[in-house]
């Protein structure tokens, strides 16, 4: 049963792209992200405030926790959703996702620097792998202008997303603050500065009824209602076993935007998604299987990145 939930999850995730390719035609990314992840984070305050047991880590959480869990908002949730958003403005949904996807490569890097934890042999060789694939994909280089814009602000989002896993990973090995309070306390920050830059920024224009379904289904659906079911599947399943099912992300978005937005990648560019999702799956699996003999808490909160 769990297995089944986590995977009907990553279909909700990898539908938001298509969705959000749509909603792009009539609403401004920033105002985008910034709606989606306010209602959503609004959502999920309501579940800690129904929750005993949350309400109580509220009242004992400090003014250092407190900073640190704004500045994982802001990493995670203002520049990470809004250069995500915005990229897909300009960008393939396809492209936005693999870049994205590379975060887990990235994180290994960071990792080192940040955690001092050391990857194996064989993450460095998989790691290797991905940065051909990324190579493969992108030949040959005759990127337009943008195109080389909205690549400068997904690999933006991408170094945030990596930088944003490592701090959620150093708040969550800590065990003093759940999963679900810290995503949304940090999820309310972000979205709060991320809807107020929509609005300074940004040309406000009225929302057709089919707008606001978008809004609405990737705010409760995508966001509130997966992350909570990916939360309580969680409690079940190893992290070995949803690193694996989390993988399958990235194929169900190259299928769905081939199907529905007629991106149709080259042969090239399918060996370098191959590539590349290998490399993204074992990197991920070798350091799940490390976490599993190590002691640490869950890092739900940046599985929000979808």
């Amino acid at each position: 049963m769990a297995v089944g939930q986590a995977v009907f999850v990553t279909v909700l995730w990898a539908s938001s792209w298509v969705i959000i390719k749509f909603g792009l035609q009539e609403i401004s990314p920033l105002t985008f992200a910034g709606l989606r992840y306010s209602i959503a984070s609004i959502i999920l305050l309501l579940f800690v405030a129904l929750r005993r047991d949350s309400r109580r880590v509220l009242r004992a959480i400090d003014r250092h926790q407190s900073m640190r869990l704004i500045a994982y908002g802001f990493i995670f949730v203002t520049i990470t959703q809004g250069a995500q958003f915005v990229g897909l403005q300009l960008l393939p949904a396809i492209t936005v996702s693999l870049l994205l996807n590379l975060s887990p490569l990235i994180v290994l890097v960071l990792g080192i620097l940040f955690l001092k934890e050391i990857p194996t042999r064989r993450q460095l060789v998989w790691f290797a792998l991905g940065v051909f694939g990324v190579v493969l994909y992108f030949t040959p280089f005759d990127l337009e202008e943008i195109q080389i814009a909205g690549l400068i602000v997904v690999l933006v989002g991408v170094f945030a997303n990596a930088l944003s896993s490592i701090m959620g990973r150093a708040i969550n090995r800590e065990r003093k603050i759940p999963a679900l309070v810290v995503t949304s306390l940090s999820m309310t920050v972000g979205a709060s500065v991320l809807l107020a830059v929509g609005f300074l920024v940004e040309t406000p224009a009225a929302l057709s009824p089919l707008s606001w379904f978008y809004v609405l289904w990737l705010s409760i659906v995508n966001t509130a209602f997966a992350f909570t079911l990916w939360h309580r599947t969680m409690q079940a399943l190893r992290a070995v076993d949803t690193s694996i099912i989390n993988s399958l992300m990235l194929p169900q978005i190259v299928l769905l935007s081939l199907w529905f937005l007629g991106e149709v990648p080259t042969v090239l560019d399918w060996i370098g998604l191959l590539l590349i999702g290998l490399s993204v799956f074992v990197v991920q699996l070798i350091q799940a299987r490390r976490k599993a003999r190590m002691p640490s808490g869950p890092s739900a909160a940046s599985t929000l990145n979808k």
